[in-house]
């Protein structure tokens, strides 16, 4: 269970990374998403299921929808 721990803590930071450096936008939502879903696994891990269902909701979910729609409506302004 450690290691499992250890592997998911590591695609957690590799991802938040990801999110912070990449220079493409859509790249950095997704890299940004999935650091939320791995944080969500740990949470389950640490068995904190409440929290894990709340940041798959709303980390995850919600905020990734949230920055695609953002993401839409810069690019239609900018073509318009």
């Amino acid at each position: 269970m450690e290691i499992l721990f250890i592997i998911i803590s590591v695609l957690t930071i590799i991802m938040a990374l990801t999110a912070v450096i990449v220079k493409d936008r859509i790249v950095a939502v997704l890299a940004g998403g999935a650091a939320g879903l791995f944080a969500s696994i740990l949470f389950i891990i640490m068995a904190a299921p409440d929290v894990a269902m709340t940041e798959a909701a709303i980390g995850s979910g919600l905020t990734t929808f949230i920055f695609f729609f953002a993401l839409r409506k810069i690019r239609s302004k900018d073509n318009g």
